[in-house]
């Protein structure tokens, strides 16, 4: 197991599909050492980028099993749970603590609208499942159930709750929490088109999407606004924010594998419901991503 410095830049992986929709492995684990290879702090599987409503827990472990050869303990491998039920999420976890996977992202139980009583019963309860450590992800505009400052405060007794991902796109999120809970969590940014202005306010990190096709610039920004190196985070940032839009949308998995595939090849496949994107569709974002490799930045010129 690697230990969780929970700070940097942590890869929302998207999860590699064949043709028939079935899980890759061999395509997860080099995806995996890409990102590590590109110097990523971090993996995330099988969150909401990675497809995790159409996949089943099996192929969840799977997953985070080739994640695991892919990292070779060059960084750490979490899982997310995002299940439908308190029980099926404790489960999960357990099974994840004895692949020796390094940390969880947990979410409120899915399709239930928990009240805070609910949610944080349901938090409470993974924890008692599992020593690993575990990031809370807060997304209300997704999942329409707000882990609130207030919130965070009562759930600081539990010693396994060690970071947030907020991604309630309200940026004064950042200042609220940590006026409740001063640096009792680290605190991640998981909106990639807010990242820069998160980072400012004093986010640890970063759990970000488009650096599964731009990992150097991503981490670049990273690196540059916590040296505060603002004009120059900035500069980049203005680059990126093009793409950086598409995380914010319904199709933001097909956005997002599209991308990867025009920058580093990989497959567009995504499991059904979800369906690839349409002529225009797949049009508009080629030329989002001509247009940005055409004018990539030099990082060089920021010593990086």
């Amino acid at each position: 197991m690697a230990v969780v410095n929970w700070r940097g830049v942590f890869a929302a992986s998207t999860t590699k599909l064949d043709k028939a929709e079935n899980v890759d492995a061999a395509a997860v684990a080099a995806d995996v050492a890409f990102q590590i290879e590109a110097g990523v702090d971090g993996i995330i599987c099988c969150g909401s980028l990675g497809e995790a409503s159409s996949l089943t827990a099996d192929e969840k472990i799977a997953v985070c099993e080739a994640a695991k050869a892919g990292a070779g303990g060059r960084a750490p491998v979490m899982l997310t749970v995002a299940e439908d039920s308190t029980r099926a999420a404790a489960k999960i976890a357990e099974r994840a603590a004895a692949l020796g996977l390094d940390g969880l992202m947990v979410l409120p139980a899915m399709r239930y609208v928990s009240t805070p009583r609910e949610t944080m019963a349901h938090f409470r309860t993974v924890a008692r499942a599992t020593d690993l450590p575990i990031m809370v992800y807060n997304n209300p505009v997704a999942y329409q159930v707000d882990v609130t400052p207030q919130m965070f405060a009562e759930l600081a007794d539990e010693k396994k709750f060690v970071a947030i991902k907020e991604s309630a796109a309200d940026l004064r999120r950042f200042t609220d929490i940590h006026n409740a809970v001063g640096e009792r969590y680290a605190v991640f940014t998981g909106v990639d088109d807010l990242a820069l202005e998160a980072l400012m306010l004093g986010a640890a990190g970063w759990v970000a999407g488009l650096v599964c096709a731009f990992p150097r610039e991503t981490i670049a920004i990273y690196k540059l606004a916590s040296a505060k190196r603002y004009e120059e985070a900035r500069a980049i940032y203005r680059w990126f924010m093009p793409l950086l839009h598409l995380d914010y949308s319904v199709r933001f998995v097909q956005n997002i594998k599209l991308v990867e595939h025009f920058v580093r090849g990989t497959s567009i496949t995504v499991r059904a419901p979800r369906l690839e994107l349409t002529k225009d569709e797949t049009a508009e974002v080629r030329r989002l991503v001509e247009t940005a490799l055409r004018t990539r930045p030099d990082l060089s010129k920021y010593g990086l």
